[in-house]
């Protein structure tokens, strides 16, 4: 019997510890966690940016232009504002560590916005915005 996506996942990125084969589970990475969990033929990866609701309207004036950056996607559900990002059930190795580290990437620059944002100095980002 063939691995799941997620078995695969780990494999391809060298995920240093053993994780239960139920889904979805959570990956620590730097400290902050990532969840993986497989569905109707995709594998995704998300990871909560924050609870705040009132950060809500600043983070989404960013996410057109990241849209046009980066594949990682900005929600809210749940009371919570995240990050997801996904790839076929049946990608292979490669293009597995390719999202892993796209989404990373993306996590790390949306952390930075969250982490400024808490602060209360928040820099604005000179970059191309899309207006309906």
């Amino acid at each position: 019997m063939g691995r799941n996506a997620a078995d695969r996942l780990l494999s391809a990125i060298g995920y240093p510890e053993r994780i239960p084969t139920h889904e979805p589970f959570t990956l620590r990475v730097d400290g902050k966690e990532i969840f993986v969990e497989e569905s109707a033929g995709r594998i995704v990866l998300s990871v909560v940016l924050t609870e705040d609701e009132s950060m809500i309207p600043a983070l989404a004036a960013y996410a057109a232009g990241r849209m046009l950056r980066e594949e990682a996607t900005l929600a809210y559900g749940n009371g919570n504002v995240f990050l997801w990002q996904d790839a076929p059930a049946d990608a292979d190795d490669r293009t597995l560590v390719r999202l892993f580290e796209s989404f990373t990437d993306s996590c790390d620059w949306w952390r930075a916005r969250v982490d400024e944002r808490e602060k209360g100095d928040a820099v604005e980002i000179s970059e191309a915005v899309i207006r309906p």
